[in-house]
């Protein structure tokens, strides 16, 4: 007599599994545990039989095991055998999901990683996944159409992040590209959408000309807010580093007995390391601040979390708060004293390796990196006496 889900449902389990016939080889399973599975038994020949696994009740219900029961019988009837069957399809999916777009993006990654900084890494886990992996990550990688691309990107750019845009679009052609490579596609859908991003035109950070630094320096010494921002922007003023660079300061790259500042390469835009001579209103500052933060990892901990560094917006908002929002930035005291330490008569290459800038020339750079030394501690001295001269 065929099963119905109250007999189903009211079996009790025994000492011993023992099984609920329903008909045309399906049974289900009840185990001492008081699981039940369902169970289809076939014939490959006369004599040799075989058990297929449906799967748990009431996982799979009484309809849906008599349904799969009915498709396999009709892959034996076909002379197939419905265990390998499974197997192969078990195959065949893991084959497939590896020829997903997600899957090539997670190898194209791991190709990568290595060569990537800590930060670089975060921006293309957070926005290749939020972005374009969230809505195509399952697709085919073979299948993805330029217009699926387009409407990935143009979802980026509507919501006001054009560079993000343009970054998606370079990562998914790099994957696209290394699935080309390893044979898992055959074309580029993102070649026809070079030129598709627009992007706003180039602001550039606004920076302090001469006649405002007294002003400014003379709003900085009357703030009174957390005491590791004023000395913060005073020394991004002197050492003429990126604002990252200053927040990323560890209390072991400074060299007190050398006035020097060894900034490590993986903290540089341009990844070479980098010395920042110490002028002594430089040195000035730094032992004020051992007080504060010299037990500490970090020259300018968080406030919040002494276990990380200042934070980019800290730095933003005194600037803000004394009055120069939209006037100056953190990024902008560089062309500050870029201009007028090129005003001043120092010659470019001394300013430009001070700032930092990328040196075309490897040797010449290598060169650059020590041949130059003691002019730019001079001229950072100068700077720095010059600062003082303007705020008094």
């Amino acid at each position: 007599m065929p099963l119905t889900d109250t007999k189903i449902r009211t079996s009790k389990p025994d000492a011993k599994p023992f099984k609920l016939q329903d008909g045309n080889g399906l049974y289900l399973e009840v185990r001492p545990s008081g699981a039940k599975v369902w169970r289809y038994r076939y014939w490959i020949t006369p004599t040799k039989d075989g058990i297929y696994t449906i799967g748990d009740y009431p996982e799979v219900t009484l309809a849906e095991a008599r349904a799969e029961r009915d498709r396999v019988r009709l892959q034996v009837k076909a002379g197939k055998n419905p265990t390998k069957e499974k197997k192969l399809d078990r195959v065949r999916i893991q084959k497939e999901s590896a020829l997903t777009l997600a899957a090539v993006a997670e190898e194209w990654k791991a190709t990568n990683w290595a060569h990537w900084s800590n930060t670089y890494r975060r921006q293309v886990e957070t926005h290749l996944a939020r972005d374009l992996l969230q809505d195509y990550g399952d697709f085919p990688i073979r299948e993805i159409t330029s217009a699926q691309l387009l409407a990935a990107i143009r979802k980026v750019q509507d919501r006001g992040a054009p560079s993000i845009a343009k970054l998606i679009r370079q990562w998914a052609g790099a994957i696209f590209r290394y699935a080309i490579a390893t044979l898992r596609a055959d074309s580029d859908p993102t070649y026809p959408l070079r030129g598709s991003i627009r992007m706003p035109p180039v602001q550039h950070n606004a920076y302090l000309a001469e006649s405002e630094l007294p002003g400014f320096l003379s709003a900085l010494d009357a703030y009174k807010g957390y005491g590791l921002t004023t000395p913060a922007i005073k020394l991004l003023l002197l050492t003429l580093v990126r604002t990252q660079e200053l927040r990323l300061a560890e209390w072991t790259e400074i060299d007190f007995d050398n006035a020097i500042w060894r900034i490590p390469a993986e903290k540089m835009k341009m990844k070479d390391p980098h010395l920042v001579p110490l002028s002594c209103q430089a040195i000035d500052i730094l032992r004020g601040l051992q007080a504060l933060s010299g037990s500490r990892r970090w020259v300018f901990p968080n406030m919040r979390n002494p276990d990380s560094c200042m934070t980019n917006t800290t730095i933003l908002r005194v600037i803000e708060n004394v009055g120069y929002k939209g006037r100056a930035t953190g990024h902008g005291f560089r062309s500050t004293a870029s201009t007028i330490l090129h005003e001043q008569g120092w010659r470019s290459e001394i300013i430009e390796r001070q700032l930092a800038h990328l040196e075309r020339n490897k040797v010449k750079a290598a060169y650059n990196h020590a041949g130059y030394m003691a002019e730019r501690r001079e001229m950072l001295q100068k700077w720095a006496d010059f600062i003082e001269q303007v705020r008094q």
